[in-house]
C-alpha cells in the first residue's frame, strides 16, 4: 500500500509538472485587431515558434480592452497602438520593458463617389469638421481601441462634438467596421494594413492620407511580473526580444498586401 501510495505522489507530481511545462510554451498576447485583421501575425508566429518552440496564444482586441487584459495579468505581454494609454500602463506599474517595434498609418476611407468632397484635402481635421458639417454618414469604431482614441482625438481638433446626426459609434473592430461603412456608403478612419487586407471586398476609397497626424505606432510591452508572478514572463520576453531582431524586423518589412508594405520596422536590434 505505502509503495502504491508513493508511486501515486510521484504520478501526479510530473503530471503536474509536465502541465507546468505545455503552459510555459504558450505566451498569451492581447493585440489589436488590426495586426490581428492584417495577417500579419499568422505571417510572423510559425516561424517564432520554429525558433524558440513557443505557441502564442493571440486575444485580439481594442487597445483599450487588451491593456485591460496587462492590467488584470491575463496576458503574458502587449502589442497595442495607443502611445498615450501605453504610457499610463507603464507608468501605473502593469507593463515593463516598452519597445518600439513598427508603425503605419491611418487613412480617411469613404464612398467612391465622396459625397462630402473630401479628395484632395490635406488636413484630416477640415475634412472629419467638413463630413460632420455635411451630415454624412461617418462609421466609428467606438470600442475604446487605439485606432478608436485615434478618432477622438483628431474630432477633438476640429474643436467639435462627433454627435451628428450621420455619426454612428458601433462597438466593432476594425473588418466589422470597415463592412459597415461600405454597406451604409460613410466615411470611417482605418490603419492602412486592415484597408489593405479588406479593399477589395469594399465599395469604398481611400480619400485622404499622408496627413503627419495620421501616424501610428504600435509598441510591445511586457506584463510586469512583480505584479504578477504567474504569467510566462520568460516566454513572453523570449517573444518581445524575437520581434525587435533582425529576422523578425525584416520579415514585417517585408509582408505586403496587394504588393503593397504594411508596416515599418522601428526596433532597434537588441
Amino acid at each position: 500500500m505505502k509503495l502504491l501510495k508513493s508511486t501515486l505522489v510521484v504520478i501526479a507530481l510530473f503530471s503536474a509538472t509536465a502541465v507546468q511545462a505545455t503552459q510555459d510554451m504558450t505566451v498569451r498576447l492581447a493585440t489589436t485587431t488590426s495586426t490581428y485583421h492584417s495577417g500579419l501575425l499568422d505571417y510572423l508566429l510559425p516561424e517564432f515558434k520554429k525558433d524558440t518552440g513557443y505557441d502564442v496564444e493571440v486575444l485580439a482586441a481594442g487597445t483599450g480592452k487588451s491593456l485591460r487584459m496587462g492590467q488584470n495579468g491575463d496576458v503574458d505581454l502587449v502589442m497595442t497602438h495607443a502611445p498615450k494609454a501605453e504610457a499610463v500602463f507603464v507608468e501605473e506599474g502593469y507593463g515593463v520593458l516598452p519597445r518600439k517595434l513598427m508603425h503605419n498609418d491611418f487613412v480617411l476611407v469613404g464612398p467612391k463617389a465622396d459625397p462630402a468632397h473630401i479628395s484632395g484635402m490635406k488636413d484630416v481635421a477640415t475634412a472629419l469638421k467638413t463630413i460632420a458639417d455635411d451630415n454624412e454618414t461617418f462609421v466609428s469604431r467606438g470600442d475604446d481601441s487605439g485606432t478608436h482614441k485615434k478618432e477622438l482625438s483628431l474630432w477633438a481638433q476640429t474643436k467639435m462634438e462627433p454627435n451628428f446626426g450621420g455619426y454612428k459609434a458601433v462597438g466593432q473592430g476594425m473588418g466589422p467596421t470597415l463592412n459597415m461603412a461600405s454597406e451604409l456608403q460613410g466615411y470611417t478612419i482605418t490603419d492602412r494594413g486592415t484597408w489593405l487586407a479588406y479593399q477589395n471586398k469594399l465599395d469604398l476609397k481611400v480619400v485622404l492620407q499622408g496627413d503627419p497626424r495620421l501616424f501610428n505606432p504600435y509598441q510591445v510591452i511586457l506584463v510586469n511580473p512583480s505584479r504578477y508572478p504567474d504569467i510566462n514572463y520568460q516566454g513572453a520576453k523570449s517573444f518581445s526580444d524575437w520581434l525587435v531582431n533582425t529576422k523578425a524586423q525584416t520579415m514585417i518589412n517585408n509582408y505586403k498586401r496587394h504588393g503593397e508594405q504594411l508596416f515599418v520596422a522601428d526596433a532597434i536590434s537588441q
